[in-house]
């Protein structure tokens, strides 16, 4: 699939009206149900096909965010043959106590995986408890960027952020 086909299979499949609280508390109107593109198996493998590129050329292993990066993140792996982490919204308070699942963290080179990114700000938690326990995060790569805040944002923690769309970009391949 090529990347305006995609946008439009992105678009056409997760794109609903209505009105949305989003996590940063702006309310929408237009909303994208990540899950129904990840749950895609044909559009998630195209996705990762094109995140693959994006990638930096130094790096350790990926880090996908609860809940929505997971998936890309587990798909990216066998794409790439990258290790993968889990990263949780709060570490666990029993256990383990691990903020991220599958290995560890501590002076590791990590890509923050994430599905759609409005404000930033579900990353930049993520990210300063990942510093804060060691690993060594600049790049962030996500499917959508909203085109809020999010850019800026992350920018200011110092992170690399490499959207493989926008939304403008989703809304040009549906009105072509």
């Amino acid at each position: 699939m090529n990347k305006f086909s995609l946008a439009k299979a992105i678009y056409d499949i997760s794109n609903i009206k209505g009105e949305f609280v989003l996590r940063s508390g702006v309310v929408a109107t237009e909303y994208f149900d990540k899950y129904l593109f990840e749950a895609n198996p044909i559009i998630l493998r195209s996705i990762v096909e094109k995140l693959k590129i994006l990638l930096p050329t130094n790096y350790d292993q990926l880090a996908g965010l609860e809940m929505g990066g997971i998936p890309i993140a587990t798909a990216l792996s066998l794409e790439t043959g990258s290790h993968t982490l889990f990263v949780r919204k709060k570490a666990k308070q029993y256990g383990t106590c691990k903020l991220a699942e599958g290995g560890d963290i501590n002076g590791q080179r990590l890509v923050i995986i994430e599905d759609v990114v409005t404000s930033g700000g579900a990353i930049i938690d993520a990210v300063n408890e990942l510093r804060n326990r060691g690993a060594i995060v600049e790049t962030v790569l996500c499917v959508i960027d909203r085109e809020g805040t999010g850019r800026k944002n992350l920018e200011a923690i110092n992170l690399s952020f490499k959207p493989l769309f926008t939304q403008s970009e989703l809304k040009c391949a549906v009105e072509l």
